[in-house]
């Protein structure tokens, strides 16, 4: 993975946390997320 590559998928990843972040607990329990989770669906929404 270049530097690139990497620069990028850690943005998208920083992106979905921050806006998850933002979400109120209820819609996060809406999409089905803990908001103690937010970091593992980051990572798991930058894997695919």
């Amino acid at each position: 993975m270049n530097v690139a590559s990497s620069f990028n998928t850690w943005r998208k990843y920083r992106q979905t946390v921050t806006e998850l972040g933002r979400m109120s607990s209820r819609k996060l329990q809406d999409l089905g997320i803990d908001r103690a989770d937010i970091h593992s669906v980051a990572r798991a929404s930058v894997a695919r």
